[in-house]
């Protein structure tokens, strides 16, 4: 059984292909994509991750309070700190593609392929994508 792809369809005609549109243009940003990268691991607050994305505490916020009506991030509060980390694991799954992609335009051997331990993609993917 797939999780990925058990109850919603990847047919041409889905009625996620908008909001999936919304997903991507919500993504099209490179503060956000280095957001999600500081988050995949664990949850920081916004301080933290403006120190990580070298952006004002402002920028930072501004960004997760749109991350998070996408429904892209999530939060906890220990006191007066709050804490952000990824609602689930799929926004983590689409910028490593992403980056990865990249990686492809403009390395001979992408990194990915030379690192057969990344588990950003599920090992079956990797294989079928190391013949590509």
């Amino acid at each position: 059984m797939n999780a990925d792809t058990d109850g919603c369809t990847l047919d041409t005609d889905s009625e996620y292909v908008e909001l999936a549109v919304e997903v991507f243009t919500m993504l099209a940003d490179a503060t956000r994509i280095r957001i999600i990268l500081a988050l995949r691991d664990s949850e920081l607050s916004v301080n933290q991750l403006a120190e990580t994305v070298n952006k004002s505490q402002a920028a930072v916020s501004q960004h997760l309070a749109k991350l998070r009506l996408a429904r892209i991030v999530i939060t906890r509060r220990e006191g007066t700190r709050v804490f952000y980390r990824l609602a689930n694991e799929h926004a983590r799954q689409l910028v490593a593609a992403a980056i990865f992609q990249a990686e492809h335009a403009l390395d001979g051997i992408p990194a990915h392929h030379l690192h057969p331990h990344n588990t950003a993609i599920p090992s079956t993917e990797r294989k079928v994508d190391a013949h590509a």
